[in-house]
């Protein structure tokens, strides 16, 4: 189990340190800059490049950075004078998680309770209804069903408020918005899952002992069944914590999703790099996780180095 772990840990920090290497390269070479556009001199200019150090050969520029991050430093913002990226982070990523975390819960518990109901009723019509929700889920954009929501609900009928978090019922269109995908394709593979282990021989014979139909269904098929979910949970977990910015881009929620955006859009090489950072740290940190959570879920599976 250490072992595994072990290799997992500097497995993810190689995969952090070649994304960020990667990006940071890329930015650099494409054309523009982040001052480009600006309504300054070409005087102006230099001194700012020389402030963030754009000035010196981009090798150099790499080995400062990667120095400066060891050390917990992600550098200053580019384009807001003063603004220090860990702190975009700490100011977009608590709203971001706000939303998401209840997202996440909707999608998990929704989902599983439609993948259920479909595969114990697996071609009638519980089961055409679920599915049908489940499509609608995975084919309709969520800046769609954001957009739709807000027509309804903020100009028709004018029960909720469109923008920021500032009160709880302004968290019911974003988190429909957001969870709509990932709790349709949680319905489909919980509804699969637990047809195919429905039809197990493990199962047959739990029913030919007596057990009742509620213990064979959850205890046993259930907790089986939801091996696919768990994998799905770690990119699940980390996309939608960390923010989705087109979805906060609707609702002009000021989360991580859309500060990120920005520093795309604003060629911020350093909130960019430093988000990006965060972003995929993240990431494998939810997929560590996940890979723990096989064993609860399914103690048959052994974790090999």
């Amino acid at each position: 189990m250490l072992k595994y772990v072990g290799k997992r840990i500097l497995t993810s920090i190689v995969t952090i340190w070649a994304v960020i290497t990667i990006v940071f390269f890329l930015v650099r070479i494409m054309p523009g800059g982040p001052f480009e556009g600006e309504k300054i001199t070409a005087e102006m200019k230099e001194v700012l490049n020389e402030k963030y150090g754009l000035d010196k050969p981009v090798g150099e520029q790499y080995v400062i950075y990667m120095k400066g991050l060891l050390k917990g430093d992600f550098g200053q913002s580019m384009k807001y004078k003063g603004r220090q990226v860990i702190d975009t982070i700490k100011n977009g990523f608590p709203k971001s998680a706000q939303v998401g975390a209840v997202a996440i819960v909707a999608s998990v518990v929704i989902g599983i309770l439609l993948g259920v109901v479909a595969a114990l009723n697996a071609d009638k019509w519980p089961d055409r209804i679920c599915m049908i929700i489940a499509t609608l889920g995975i084919t309709i954009p969520s800046f769609v069903i954001g957009s739709l929501l807000i027509f309804i609900f903020t100009v028709k009928l004018r029960v909720l408020g469109a923008t920021g978090l500032s009160k709880p019922s302004n968290y019911i269109m974003p988190v429909i918005a957001l969870s709509g995908s990932s709790m349709a394709f949680i319905t489909r593979l919980t509804r699969n899952k637990l047809i195919d282990v429905l039809k197990s021989d493990y199962i047959r014979t739990a029913r030919a002992k007596g057990l009742s139909g509620g213990k064979v269904i959850f205890k046993h098929a259930l907790r089986n069944s939801l091996i696919p979910v768990v994998t799905y949970l770690g990119p699940l977990t980390a996309g939608v914590l960390t923010g989705s910015f087109v979805v906060e881009k609707i609702f002009a929620i000021a989360g991580l999703g859309n500060e990120f955006t920005l520093t795309i859009t604003n060629r911020d090489y350093t909130a960019l790099l430093g988000v990006l950072a965060f972003y995929c740290t993240f990431i494998v940190i939810c997929n560590l996780i996940v890979d723990l959570l096989y064993v609860v879920v399914d103690p048959r599976i052994k974790l090999e180095g």
